[in-house]
């Protein structure tokens, strides 16, 4: 699986993302244009050469405009998310559109009233698991959450909770953390 070297977004990326968000908004199109953006970052996710197009000085502005509107054209998304990709790539931002759609994500959640959440655990949660985890953060927050899961075996057992800038951390690697550093203080 390739991904993009960029994950956080710079300050540039966010003002693209808050464009195209005011734009979509604006036309009606915000689940679609959210739904088509997510749909490209997957496809750049497991595209090693989309991925090196993106990121790599390599390529011209002009290939790289070029080659993105191949790619948007094969891939039947949206207009609205073909036209912002190549805007991005005439404009020398195209290492920016991966970090870009996160910022997007986290402002069509909190238009929505939604809350993000990632929960690591040491092995994979059941669905019944997963089900406890959203029904008790949802009265916790007072609205709709949306849980991300991961997966961190050197937790070796409970969990990681991460909501916002929040972490819980009740995972047993913590607490042999925490009675470690307790027994070279005593």
């Amino acid at each position: 699986m390739a991904a993009s070297t960029r994950t956080h977004a710079t300050e540039a990326a966010r003002r693209y993302a808050l464009a195209l968000f005011e734009l979509a908004q604006d036309k009606g199109q915000l689940a679609e244009v959210h739904s088509d953006f997510k749909a490209f970052v997957e496809m750049a996710k497991e595209s090693k050469d989309l991925t090196i197009l993106l990121d790599s000085p390599a390529f011209s502005r002009d290939e790289k405009v070029r080659a993105l509107a191949d790619v948007m054209k094969a891939s039947e998304l949206g207009t609205m998310i073909a036209n912002f990709v190549g805007v991005m790539a005439k404009n020398g931002r195209s290492n920016e559109i991966v970090p870009a759609q996160g910022a997007f994500d986290a402002l069509y959640a909190k238009q929505r009233g939604v809350q993000r959440a990632v929960v690591r655990t040491a092995k994979d949660m059941t669905g019944a698991e997963r089900a406890r985890i959203e029904s008790i953060l949802a009265k916790a927050v007072g609205g709709e959450v949306e849980l991300t899961s991961e997966v961190d075996a050197s937790l070796i057992g409970g969990i990681q909770l991460r909501i916002g800038s929040k972490l819980i951390d009740a995972s047993i690697a913590a607490k042999l953390d925490r009675m470690n550093t307790a027994m070279k203080g005593a």
